[in-house]
């Protein structure tokens, strides 16, 4: 998955949801201009404060390592 899927489910997630981007922020506990770098797919994005944005939209995530076992 690439920053710019990412950034695109959780805009689509967003509208679904019909929030505004100031309002996820504050729900996320991160800036506007986070949020807005981050819906525009920023490549340097933290990871903590994109974790969070996730949780407030009620996005789950998983992870497969390579082997299978996690």
């Amino acid at each position: 998955m690439t920053p710019d899927e990412i950034g695109n489910i959780i805009r689509i997630a967003r509208k679904a949801q019909g929030l505004r981007q100031d309002e996820l922020a504050a729900a996320a506990n991160v800036g506007v201009r986070f949020l807005i770098e981050l819906e525009a797919g920023k490549k340097t994005a933290q990871l903590g404060k994109t974790l969070s944005v996730l949780t407030a939209l009620g996005i789950d995530i998983s992870m497969t390592a390579p082997d299978g076992t996690i």
